[in-house]
């Protein structure tokens, strides 16, 4: 099955926006690929504002979630690949959820993704199931 995070990630920012709360995500700025204003990175996690009032041409997708915004008055493309998304919350009453690994993600932590798997031939080393008493 495909992630379920970026479903998620839509759902909670849209709850979150239709109870006029401010959607805010913690992203790992260290994640390879994460683009964000190196200078508002703390501890190597970074927390923005990616409510209407703060971003333009907001894009969460499958593979990310990507903006354009101004910090401290200098504009910039933020790009955040969905496995360095670590929460997404209300700014206002801390209600969200945090992301935990999913099965079939990258590790967040490698940076290389893994390498392909060979294919089995078929009826070999097929998956079965039994009974256990």
């Amino acid at each position: 099955m495909t992630p379920s995070r970026p479903y998620l990630l839509r759902a909670l920012n849209e709850w979150i926006l239709n109870n006029q709360c401010t959607p805010y995500v913690l992203v790992d700025a260290a994640i390879h690929s994460v683009q964000v204003p190196q200078e508002y990175v703390n501890n190597g996690q970074i927390v923005l504002n990616i409510s209407p009032s703060a971003v333009q041409s907001l894009l969460i997708d499958d593979a990310g979630l990507s903006f354009n915004a101004r910090f401290g008055g200098v504009p910039m493309d933020v790009y955040v690949p969905m496995v360095a998304i670590l929460a997404i919350y209300a700014r206002e009453n801390g209600q969200g959820m945090v992301f935990g690994s999913e099965a079939g993600a990258p590790d967040p932590s490698d940076p290389t993704p893994p390498p392909p798997q060979p294919r089995n031939n078929e009826g070999q080393n097929r998956p079965s199931l039994k009974v256990v008493k």
